[in-house]
């Protein structure tokens, strides 16, 4: 799994930055993503860059060094698509991995399904995670309040459909327990 800035900052506001070691072990990220999440929100005093900090202590969010071979690529690719460069080198490692990637944006997120790569987003991160009874209906519901309505503005439809899955897969979970 190779992770852009969004989710990781999204996941730490919530406390839920522990649920990308449990669903995919290894998380890497680009330095410019490190810059972004950790080095830029320590020094702006977000209190969710030292999760991510103590994240990447602990060694499983990890910092991959950027192919020097994709440098030029990376910078024509931000260039031609109108996306950071930092977007650019997410897209481009996660490519080069043949990794899954992490990521909130729409456009990155269409850029990277052209490449034939798997998206995961924090709503299907989220998802995933009740699924596996790693976080509780609770825990989405309240990821929907604080995240979907200050951070991604989600519209009612996006909350309800996202409510939805959520309580399918809570009442798959509980059905499962009662057999």
């Amino acid at each position: 799994m190779v992770s852009d800035a969004g989710p990781l900052i999204h996941l730490a506001q919530i406390r839920q930055l522990i649920l990308l070691k449990k669903l995919f072990g290894i998380v890497l990220i680009t330095e410019k993503v490190k810059f972004e999440v950790c080095d830029e929100g320590l020094r702006l005093g977000y209190a969710d860059a030292g999760g991510i900090a103590t994240a990447l202590d602990e060694g499983w969010l990890k910092v991959e060094p950027f192919p020097k071979r994709l440098a030029t690529s990376a910078l024509k690719f931000a260039q031609g698509e109108n996306i950071s460069k930092a977007d650019a080198q997410t897209l481009l490692l996660a490519v080069d991995k043949k990794a899954k990637l992490l990521v909130d944006e729409k456009l990155l997120s269409s850029l990277a399904k052209m490449y034939g790569l798997k998206i995961w987003s924090t709503w299907t991160l989220l998802l995933e995670a009740l699924s596996k009874n790693y976080i509780a209906f609770g825990d989405v519901k309240i990821a929907v309040d604080d995240l979907g309505k200050r951070k991604f503005r989600l519209n009612p439809k996006q909350t309800q459909e996202i409510l939805e899955a959520a309580t399918q897969i809570d009442k798959q979970q509980k059905s499962r327990r009662n057999i």
